[in-house]
């Protein structure tokens, strides 16, 4: 089982890259970032931490082929890729729906899934080719070229995915993986990697070397009530972009969660706090001392065939700057970081 830190660059940039930096050191696979507006620019990030980096690699987790061109994903990646001396990678999607709105476009007039998988072949073949012609649905291309080439003979891409079942089993046949956001049950990943080993198995591919990832909504602390609480602080954010079919294998009744996620939409963010149960959070969450967050892995997600946790780490520099909570007791990113390396990795080397 791989390790990964899935940052939000919301953090000064200079303790970002101090981040970075002891992922690096302490082993962690890689460290992924949202490729969104609401954040600072991942890439500009990436590029800095690729000088101050030797092991770990760097991308998107994910990058939405809606707002950014593919063939500028393409030449982005094979970029960092030579300023990584061969440590990029990305994972594409069509990317936040709640974002995508505040653009004014509507997912389910895009048609989200054969745009990416359109945007897949694009990013492949430019990166492997350094040029491209192409005359498809969504994007048409003659001629194109590109000097970024990378470092890598094949870089890593992969997709995003979160519904299923098609965009599972297009990942497993059309990619290098599939990173699963926001699930925590045994039942939840099953499912998913069922229908990536579909995917694969039709188009003569091993399943197993391909990358599955859990990225999950985390935080681990030796104070485990702080820690939970952290993460109940950002479950609602994060659920609000669960489809209803994921929130059931989650073991959650969408309804349950819809008072929740209205007043976030409100932007009544204490209201959404204060209706985040113990419970949903736990059930939303990997949160906890690292004890607990291990016990957790082991009993959901490790036996399903997932092979890459994907820590999206809440610590109280987020919750205050998300949703103006003050928890001092919650230990910040750097701590999480080693106690992940101490107490959880090893179980799984």
């Amino acid at each position: 089982m791989k390790f990964s830190y899935a940052m939000l660059p919301d953090y000064p940039l200079t303790e970002s890259l101090d981040s970075i930096k002891l992922a690096d050191e302490l082993g962690f696979h890689a460290c992924y970032a949202a490729d969104e507006t609401w954040h600072k620019d991942l890439w500009l990030l990436f590029a800095a931490a690729a000088g101050r980096t030797s092991r770990i690699r760097l991308g998107p987790s994910v990058s939405p082929v809606t707002l950014r061109e593919p063939t500028l994903i393409a030449q982005a990646v094979a970029t960092l890729d030579e300023l990584s001396d061969g440590r990029a990678e990305a994972v594409l999607s069509s990317g936040n729906f709640g974002l995508l709105a505040q653009y004014g476009i509507d997912w389910a007039r895009i048609r989200p899934l054969s745009r990416v998988k359109e945007a897949l072949h694009v990013v492949r073949t430019l990166l492997d080719e350094g040029t491209i012609s192409y005359d498809g649905e969504f994007f048409s291309y003659e001629g194109l070229f590109t000097f970024a080439r990378p470092v890598q003979s094949r870089v890593p891409l992969k997709l995003g995915a979160m519904r299923g079942p098609k965009s599972f089993e297009a990942a497993g046949e059309l990619s290098d993986g599939c990173h699963h956001a926001l699930s925590y049950t045994r039942e939840a990943y099953e499912y998913a990697v069922r229908h990536i080993r579909a995917g694969a198995e039709r188009a003569g591919k091993d399943w197993q070397s391909l990358d599955i990832g859990a990225w999950v909504v985390f935080a681990t602390g030796p104070d485990s009530a702080a820690a939970k609480d952290a993460a109940r602080s950002m479950v609602g954010i994060y659920a609000s972009s669960m489809p209803e079919e994921q929130l059931r294998r989650n073991g959650v009744d969408p309804g349950e969660l819809k008072p929740i996620i209205d007043a976030i939409a409100a932007g009544d963010l204490p209201r959404g706090i204060e209706l985040t149960t113990p419970e949903i959070a736990e059930r939303l969450s990997i949160a906890g001392t690292p004890e607990e967050c291990l016990e957790k892995i082991q009993r959901e997600i490790a036996p399903t065939g997932v092979n890459h946790m994907i820590c999206a780490i809440t610590d109280r520099t987020l919750v205050k700057s998300f949703t103006g909570r003050h928890l001092p007791e919650v230990a910040d990113v750097n701590i999480q970081l080693r106690l992940i390396h101490d107490g959880i990795m090893p179980a799984f080397a």
